[in-house]
């Protein structure tokens, strides 16, 4: 019994914590706000790991698409550009994993500026510049 009422007020600051965050999302109405242009400069595992520097180029189109392009660092492959579908449902992005595939994974907005946003998708947080 000693051992159950310790853990509970552990129980309960870990689920705070974790509807805190859910708070602090940005929830998107539409896609009028992230279409456009961004740079995708950095993605890392977790907000607090260190970040991975990349460089590739989103542009959120007003049809549904998102355009992905890169340019192969190590010169292999040159550029490469791909369509992606996406749409804003229940304030989260869901965009199209795989080209070709109606498989989607959900990206939320954990902070958003004018110029500056963090999305949160599966495996990754993705840091984007305007």
């Amino acid at each position: 019994m000693k051992k159950s009422s310790q853990l509970l007020p552990l129980l309960a600051l870990l689920m705070s914590a974790s509807f805190a965050q859910a708070a602090e999302d940005v929830k998107l109405e539409d896609n009028s706000s992230i279409l456009g242009k961004w740079n995708l400069y950095a993605e890392a595992p977790a907000l607090h790991k260190e970040k991975k520097a990349v460089n590739i180029t989103w542009d959120f189109k007003k049809n549904g698409v998102l355009n992905t392009a890169a340019t192969d660092t190590r010169s292999r492959t040159g550029a490469m550009s791909i369509n992606l579908k996406y749409s804003v449902e229940e304030g989260v992005i869901k965009k199209q994993s795989t080209p070709g595939r109606e498989k989607y994974e959900t990206c939320r907005v954990i902070s958003k500026e004018e110029k500056e946003m963090v999305l949160k998708c599966k495996y990754l947080y993705f840091f984007l510049k305007k």
